[in-house]
């Protein structure tokens, strides 16, 4: 790229609805190939990332940002927080998953649906400038939710690609899709910060097993399909290391779709809450799902509504 610029890159996208260029769970050994879709779409122009910060992204995969929102504007959002963890009939819906011993809750998803106040956080404009930026155009919510982490008994999410799953049982044709991880509480090194493996992006790891039918009601509690091997992730972290954004409530780690990520369990008394917000390309929408089985609900993965996200003045 040009020291002055980020290109403008298109995805080969073109790739038709039908052509799986990711295949995954259907060899019986995994294998690792290169990525095929550009990491950044958009330019430092186009909105309020640098072009130090887009080049960040483009080689690491990630970006973090300290006290994108200030303590004031937190407020509203760990109040609803807190609301949500301790409602029983939040607990019952489809849209919850639950620690696997437990009654804690695990994740709520679809919260830009079920609760304004967080509707207004996964919307807000300088999270969606930011996505619309990197991703070269309009987006949409295709998927959000608040991982809890609770104080002592939050378990851990095994390493894997999102793209992989998004991909096989969502049907998303391409990388060109954005995660933000919003603090409401801090995350230290101590509560089971997300963990991830900078550079991993460029990597694609095909895994091994066949996806069970409603795979989804397993694996949001446990994941065991879709997972990279030992030695897969083995070669990963010795390429590319292993990093852990930690930061104060308010700050916001956002990460390409394909980045190697997990976290550890926390058995410190301290929650780790993040809210998940997950843009994708108004030009990536989902096609059926590369698993040949019916698609995971769409309180997972938008399927029906793609109105692209705002920005003030816009119309």
């Amino acid at each position: 790229m040009p020291d002055n610029t980020i290109q403008t890159q298109r995805s080969s996208n073109s790739a038709s609805a039908g052509a799986d260029r990711y295949p995954s769970r259907q060899e019986p050994a995994p294998r690792i190939s290169n990525r095929l879709d550009p990491v950044v779409y958009g330019a430092a122009a186009g909105g309020p990332l640098t072009e130090s910060q887009l080049r960040f992204f483009e080689d690491h995969g990630y970006l973090s940002i300290d006290q994108l929102f200030s303590e004031a504007e937190l407020g509203s959002y760990v109040q609803e927080l807190q609301r949500l963890r301790t409602d029983e009939q939040a607990k019952d819906a489809p849209e919850a998953v639950i620690e696997p011993e437990s009654r804690d809750l695990r994740s709520i998803f679809a919260v830009h649906r079920s609760s304004e106040v967080l509707r207004a956080l996964c919307g807000h404009p300088r999270l969606v400038a930011m996505a619309r930026q990197l991703l070269g155009g309009d987006v949409y919510i295709h998927q959000s939710r608040i991982n809890y982490k609770n104080g002592f008994r939050g378990k851990e999410f095994f390493w894997h690609s999102d793209f992989e799953t998004w991909h096989v049982e969502d049907g998303l044709p391409a990388m060109r899709t954005v995660s933000f991880s919003i603090s409401l509480t801090p995350n230290t090194e101590h509560n089971g910060p997300l963990m991830l493996m900078p550079g991993s992006h460029h990597r694609f790891v095909a895994c091994v097993g066949e996806t069970p039918d409603n795979h989804y009601r397993a694996s949001l509690k446990r994941q065991e399909v879709g997972v990279p091997d030992d030695t897969s992730l083995t070669q990963l972290a010795h390429e590319f290391g292993i990093t852990s954004p930690k930061g104060l409530a308010g700050s916001v780690t956002f990460f390409d779709c394909n980045t190697m990520h997990g976290s550890n369990s926390n058995i410190t008394p301290m929650p780790r809450s993040n809210v998940f917000v997950v843009y994708n390309s108004v030009d990536n929408k989902p096609v059926a799902p590369f698993c040949g089985l019916a698609p995971r609900p769409n309180f997972i993965a938008e399927r029906e509504d793609f109105t692209p996200l705002t920005l003030p003045g816009q119309t």
